[in-house]
């Protein structure tokens, strides 16, 4: 399993996302974020700064260290990253202020085991994922089913870890 160092939203945005996984699953796709089992900490909406297979303690000491304060973020377009298990996502528009807070949680990061090349900073796309493994017929449907005519704006409002192998996220910087 992967760890990894995630914004969590407001409410207003948690709620946006989860209608959208609401109306994917409603269109009958297969891959859409669900409800977790018994004993699973809930899923919740989030961008993803950071992942390694391990982050050590000592990280996660540095990241409560980090001055963390609440900044807007852009929910834009729907994206789909891979073409034989494709993820839907809704892009996070880059700002200047979430690249920074990207390029400071990688670099903390970065010395950990496992860290994937595409969470480097200068190759890392900001998204929210929407559903996994959608099998490619059901694409377009679930394009349609989330497609919005404008952004959302949204506000990160901290920063949690999530433990794959525990099965266990927490806050450590900022709010909730």
């Amino acid at each position: 399993m992967v760890q990894s160092v995630e914004l969590v939203l407001d409410d207003t945005a948690e709620e946006y996302i989860r209608q959208q996984w609401s109306a994917l699953a409603e269109s009958g796709l297969s891959g859409v974020i669900r409800k977790p089992a018994a004993g699973d900490p809930p899923k919740r909406p989030h961008i993803t700064l950071a992942v390694a297979k391990q982050i050590w303690p000592r990280i996660d000491h540095d990241l409560e260290k980090l001055p963390f304060h609440p900044f807007p973020v852009r929910l834009g377009g729907v994206l789909v990253f891979g073409a034989r298990r494709p993820i839907l996502v809704r892009l996070v528009v880059p700002s200047e202020q979430l690249l920074a807070w990207q390029r400071r949680v990688h670099a903390l990061v970065a010395p950990c085991p496992g860290v994937p090349g595409n969470m480097a900073p200068d190759r890392w796309t900001p998204h929210v994922t929407l559903a996994r493994r959608v099998p490619p017929p059901q694409l377009g449907a679930a394009i349609v089913a989330v497609a919005s005519d404008r952004d959302f704006t949204a506000t990160a409002v901290g920063i949690r870890r999530w433990d794959g192998d525990e099965r266990r996220a927490w806050p450590v910087a900022g709010g909730r």
